[in-house]
């Protein structure tokens, strides 16, 4: 294992108007950066206004961004909205699109959440990692709309939680040690 600090993208795995992955997301971050051990930073996938795939020439500049933001980190932590038991047509495209090499031999950890704690969504995303030759680490926080979400809409995450997201980054970040020294 090299002993370079990690980069590690927190992915927004959702665009849509009235979205809250970003509340998830920068809760995340929140607990990552008391940590000290990577740099974590906000990936937020509406940022690259990507196209979707099969319906571009490749040359919008947007698609070369999102492959070079996906190169420079060493792991990801996906947050995950299951939405009909998938991803969203957003995070599967902005896999697809990236060029598959920028996902290889890298970790990652998933943050779902609905009404099944997005189970179903992240299920479907290890299959597509498997794929993308990306390590997905066993721990697995789930968010309950009914539970960690006021209405619905408010994320109010149970304190029950941190156990869990600090394993996971703990697993991310020795996977993501460790599949660096393949690249």
């Amino acid at each position: 294992m090299t002993n370079e600090i990690l980069n590690i993208g927190i992915i927004l795995g959702s665009t849509r108007q009235g979205r809250v992955s970003p509340d998830v997301g920068e809760w995340v971050k929140g607990i990552a950066d008391k940590r000290g051990d990577a740099n974590y930073e906000i990936v937020d996938i509406a940022d690259y206004n990507l196209p979707f795939l099969g319906t571009t020439d490749g040359t919008e500049p947007g698609i070369a961004a999102w492959s070079e933001k996906v190169a420079s980190l060493d792991g990801f932590v996906f947050i995950v909205q299951e939405y009909n038991h998938s991803i969203t047509g957003a995070l599967k495209n902005a896999l697809d699109i990236a060029t598959r090499e920028t996902w290889n031999n890298k970790a990652a950890g998933i943050v779902s959440y609905g009404g099944t704690g997005g189970a179903r969504a992240a299920e479907h995303l290890r299959g597509i990692c498997g794929e993308l030759f990306i390590a997905d680490v066993k721990t697995h926080p789930t968010l309950s709309l009914f539970t960690d979400f006021e209405n619905f809409t408010t994320f109010k995450p149970a304190d029950l939680h941190l156990d869990n997201v600090n394993l996971m980054l703990d697993q991310v970040n020795a996977w993501s040690g460790a599949l660096k020294t393949l690249r």
